[in-house]
């Protein structure tokens, strides 16, 4: 499958899943450490949002912290957007060509199906990331990726159980594909996952 293609039906059915939510389910707390399916949501669209020149000016005003500005602007514009705009703004850019500073297209898909699983595991609803997404994101499995998201897996191995896949070395750790790249990103999943 073609990077771009999978990055534009990911970013369209996330879309859609957050169409479908309740304002509870946009209030509810997210995988990601502090943020609420809303903000969550929103920093997914900061790409489209900002220009390169705001959003370098906006990591100064963080004092250069990249971590500081995501959640300063996550909180911001999840207050400033309704909804239906955040939603929108992914199905409006599904073709944005707009990456993370390192990574390219697979890193960009990355970010978009981690924090889609950011939003849809913590609240039950199942959603299955397609395989041969899966199979994109796992290539940037890396190093420097469980360094950047403090994944702590020094010592164990990733291995899935519903496709052929592993990471590290070590005590084995077995489950889901789409679970076990959330460990990789530093997540830490619900009780009993």
């Amino acid at each position: 499958m073609d990077v771009r293609t999978a990055i534009a039906s990911e970013r369209r059915e996330l879309a859609d899943v957050l169409d479908g939510l309740t304002e509870d389910q946009w209030n509810a707390p997210s995988l990601c450490a502090g943020w609420r399916v809303r903000e969550v949501a929103a920093h997914m669209s900061q790409g489209f949002r900002y220009s390169f020149g705001r959003t370098a000016l906006e990591l100064v005003r963080s004092g250069g912290g990249l971590h500081r500005m995501t959640d300063r602007l996550a909180r911001r514009d999840a207050a400033a957007l309704s909804r239906r705009e955040i939603a929108q703004a992914l199905r409006d850019n599904a073709h944005h060509p707009w990456t993370p500073p390192v990574g390219g297209p697979p890193a960009a898909l990355g970010h978009d199906v981690v924090h889609g699983l950011d939003i849809t595991v913590p609240l039950g609803l199942g959603r299955q990331v397609p395989e041969e997404r899966l199979r994109i994101v796992f290539r940037t499995v890396q190093p420097s990726t469980l360094r950047f998201f403090k994944a702590k897996l020094e010592g164990v191995e990733l291995r899935a159980t519903d496709l052929e896949w592993s990471y590290g070395s070590g005590r084995t750790l077995t489950g889901p594909a789409q679970e076990l790249l959330l460990l990789a990103y530093g997540r830490e999943l619900p009780a009993g996952r």
